[in-house]
């Protein structure tokens, strides 16, 4: 009955586990552009968006896109996005550049020239809000005591 018991409670800790692992897997994560803009071709630009969007990843895009563009093609920011702090990293004559977006300011004012025109190469990080930060620390700590707590029960039934 307690090998029964220790079964059952050790399935119920590696579920509880295994359903809080995020699966951002997405195999639509390229956009694709191809074509004319008002008759005239257009030239194509990589660019790379992670973190707090939908769908990160590598896309190519019109070289005059900007930044809002990009994140809207990327399915937009989650709930937990920090739109104050957004970063691009571009790397430019062997320098790498570090520029700082408060698109939370475009939204608030509808000031165009705070949306950025984006760079071939130009990486985009949408960071993560505080609270979001707060609630992956705290599912990782419960995750731990529940093992913890199976550690217990195991080493107490078989004294």
């Amino acid at each position: 009955m307690k090998k029964i018991f220790l079964f059952i409670v050790l399935l119920s800790v590696v579920s509880v586990v295994f359903s809080q692992v995020e699966s951002n897997f997405n195999q639509a994560s390229i956009y694709q552009y191809s074509g004319t803009l008002a008759g005239t071709e257009q030239l194509k630009i990589r660019t790379y968006i992670w973190g707090q969007v939908k769908n990160p990843g590598l896309y190519i895009v019109p070289d005059n896109t900007d930044i809002l563009t990009l994140i809207s093609s990327a399915g937009g920011p989650t709930e937990h996005a920090k739109l104050s702090k957004i970063k691009i990293i571009r790397t430019a004559d062997g320098k790498e550049e570090v520029i700082n977006v408060d698109l939370r300011k475009y939204l608030d004012t509808g000031n165009a020239k705070l949306v950025t025109i984006l760079k071939p190469g130009d990486t985009i990080v949408v960071p993560g809000s505080t609270y979001y930060a707060f609630t992956k620390a705290v599912s990782w700590l419960s995750q731990i005591a529940a093992v913890l707590s199976t550690y217990i029960i195991i080493t107490s039934l078989n004294n």
